[in-house]
């Protein structure tokens, strides 16, 4: 059985206060600080640089907002790219235009994908997120070892945003898009640290702007690297969108491209 899998896809602030003159400030007096906490402020260029997962979530009362965690295992998480911003661990992906102007985040109309989820909490997830990243939000960021995102709804619901950096940043700029088809068996290969080592068997597919396979592929061929985000399951055979890096110093036992998976195009059942 064939199936199609088609996806759509600080600036510190410093409030200084200064402090009173000793001869002046009444004897009661209590000494003021001399610098407020600082503030964040909507670094843009931040976002499209890492996967934002949220963390917390909160209501104008400081209330938990527990409907944004109905998937406890998989947190919802925003990815910014080329002007929009896509959201996934929902029941259904979502995604849409957004600009950032003046310290806000505006996002469009979010647009997703339509299948039902049997959990009715992860259902309506959909809509619990849909309804507050749509429209105009206060924006703050803060960069570091952890960045941190800050979204701030005008109705005060405050949505906190932790960030892991994307493959084009640990790897210092964009990969080369390929398609790569694995055969639905593994076979034994020889690695002399990993004995009894079993491979995927690959072979590159091309496709023209149509999306439409061209030429004829080679033969299958070990596949000796790993492929970030895919799992293979013996006797399904994929074609895969990948994107390859390129690894700068590589260990003397690793390779020198990474594979990140961007989506599994074409799936087919081969099991007996």
């Amino acid at each position: 059985m064939k199936r199609l899998l088609l996806l759509a896809l600080p600036l510190a602030l410093a409030a200084c206060t200064k402090p009173a003159d000793p001869a002046t400030a009444p004897a009661d007096a209590t000494p003021a600080a001399t610098t407020a906490p600082a503030a964040q402020a909507a670094d843009a260029s931040l976002l499209p640089k890492y996967h934002w997962t949220l963390n917390e979530a909160t209501d104008a009362q400081g209330q938990r907002i527990a409907t944004l965690f109905a998937r406890a295992d998989q947190p919802v998480q925003l990815d910014f790219r080329d002007g929009r911003v896509a959201v996934s661990n929902t029941c259904n992906r979502m995604g849409g235009t957004y600009t950032v102007t003046d310290g806000s985040l505006t996002a469009g109309r979010l647009v997703s994908t339509q299948m039902a989820c049997t959990d009715s909490a992860v259902m309506a997830l959909d809509q619990e997120v849909g309804k507050r990243l749509e429209g105009t939000l206060k924006m703050a960021t803060m960069a570091g070892e952890t960045p941190t995102l800050a979204l701030t709804t005008a109705t005060g619901d405050v949505l906190a945003f932790t960030g892991e950096p994307t493959a084009e940043t640990r790897y210092g700029g964009a990969g080369e898009r390929v398609f790569l088809e694995v055969a639905a068996e593994t076979k034994p290969c020889s690695h002399p640290l990993i004995p009894d080592k079993q491979c995927l068997q690959v072979r590159e597919v091309k496709y023209d702007d149509k999306g439409l396979k061209v030429g004829t592929p080679g033969e299958f061929e070990h596949f000796y690297d790993s492929i970030e985000g895919y799992t293979h399951e013996p006797g399904v055979r994929n074609v895969l969108r990948v994107d390859r890096y390129t690894v700068k110093n590589p260990p003397a036992d690793g390779s020198s491209n990474a594979y990140v998976l961007d989506m599994v195009v074409e799936s087919a059942n081969e099991k007996p």
